[in-house]
């Protein structure tokens, strides 16, 4: 009995490695169209390079979907606004801070978890929209990131002025400018998903 065919198995091992490429070669074309449409939808926002950069990581979930787009953006506000809430918790526990660097930090405590709630009810809102009540969900949804963002500039006004100086301001303002940034950007890509849907 004759063993198996070594030309048999080198052909099968070509035709195998061909689709196995052929098969990524089609995929990658899919990720670029992706990402182009991430960043020309970017460049539509305040912030572009921060859009670009916090969205092309999710590129595969996105594709070339404005809804998805705009849900993902909504994601990632949500989630660094949550670790900020963490962060100011613990920040308004440090040792010496002054009274008014105190009361700072208990009103930017507050603000960061009503924009963590606001976020968070835009979210769920999001993956429920249907056509049928398209309008008024989108308008829940579009108030409540505007209000996170309102939430997220009256932490900073509390360490506005010469008075409040030091690593706490610019701790606090650092991570607060970054979150009002990703908010900013969620809400204009929900614009734009918005109007994309109604036109």
């Amino acid at each position: 009995m004759e063993g198996p065919n070594p030309i048999y198995f080198f052909t099968a091992l070509v035709i195998l490695l061909s689709s196995i490429s052929s098969g990524a070669g089609a995929a990658r074309p899919q990720k670029g169209n992706s990402e182009e449409f991430i960043r020309t939808s970017c460049s539509n926002t305040t912030y572009p390079k921060l859009c670009y950069t916090s969205l092309s990581t999710h590129a595969n979930f996105i594709q070339t979907s404005p809804k998805l787009l705009a849900r993902a953006a909504l994601s990632v506000a949500l989630n660094n606004t949550r670790f900020t809430s963490a962060v100011m918790i613990r920040l308004s526990h440090s040792h010496g801070l002054s009274p008014r660097e105190a009361a700072a930090m208990r009103d930017c405590v507050e603000e960061v978890a009503d924009s963590v709630d606001e976020l968070r009810n835009s979210m769920a809102e999001m993956t429920q929209i249907k056509g049928t009540n398209f309008d008024l969900m989108m308008g829940d949804i579009q108030t409540w990131v505007s209000a996170a963002l309102t939430d997220d500039d009256t932490c900073t006004d509390g360490f506005s002025g010469s008075a409040m100086a030091g690593k706490l301001k610019s701790t606090v303002r650092g991570r607060i400018v970054k979150v009002a940034q990703l908010t900013s950007n969620a809400l204009a890509l929900i614009n734009g998903y918005a109007s994309t849907f109604r036109g």
